[in-house]
């Protein structure tokens, strides 16, 4: 049961991407913008299906490249789901948060207000530590060794992408963002 949990918060988390991006775009907000300042990005999305690959395969008996595990504990399974379920909550509430200024990417032609209320009145990027806490609950779940490298790769990915937005975000809203940073903590 925990793996099918596990497996689902991946599913719900791209559910509420793509249901808050329509929402956006019929109100004219392109949210998409993946990949537009950095063309590299593209070299992401088959690492990232092969990872929801390997959590499926995990949780549904399929071929997978390894079984082995490095520990076998229903308690941290389950630990691990309540990781998972605790991390797709704070990617909600971030989701809500963010308004109508959630985008994927950097959008450089339409940004929207800078965003510094609800959860992002805690961390300054609440949805890569939603990310964060997801991964580990999986791997807690699924404790192998290819889904603790996905992890490593996953925390320097995320991390870049944070330097890259804030850099951003500095050229834009200047001493109001460096105002914001000063008060509210990067991550946790």
């Amino acid at each position: 049961m925990p793996g099918y949990i596990a497996a689902f918060t991946l599913v719900a988390m791209i559910l509420l991407v793509v249901g808050r991006s329509r929402m956006l775009r019929k109100n004219g907000i392109q949210a998409m913008n993946f990949g537009k300042i950095d063309r590299t990005d593209f070299l992401i999305p088959p690492f990232a299906l092969f990872y929801f690959y390997l959590v499926f395969a995990a949780a549904f008996q399929w071929p997978t490249l390894s079984r082995q595990v490095f520990f076998q504990s229903q308690a941290i399974a389950w630990l691990g789901v309540g990781l998972c379920l605790a991390g797709l909550l704070l990617f909600l509430w971030s989701l809500i948060s963010f308004g109508k200024s959630f985008r994927v990417g950097i959008d450089t032609e339409h940004p929207d207000q800078l965003v510094t209320t609800g959860i992002f009145a805690r961390s300054r990027n609440p949805i890569y530590v939603a990310f964060a806490i997801i991964l580990i609950g999986q791997f807690l779940v699924f404790p192998n060794w290819i889904l603790l490298v996905y992890l490593g790769g996953a925390f320097w990915l995320f991390h870049r992408q944070v330097l890259r937005e804030e850099d951003f975000l500095k050229q834009h809203y200047g001493e109001e963002f460096l105002a914001y940073s000063r008060r509210v903590r990067r991550y946790i």
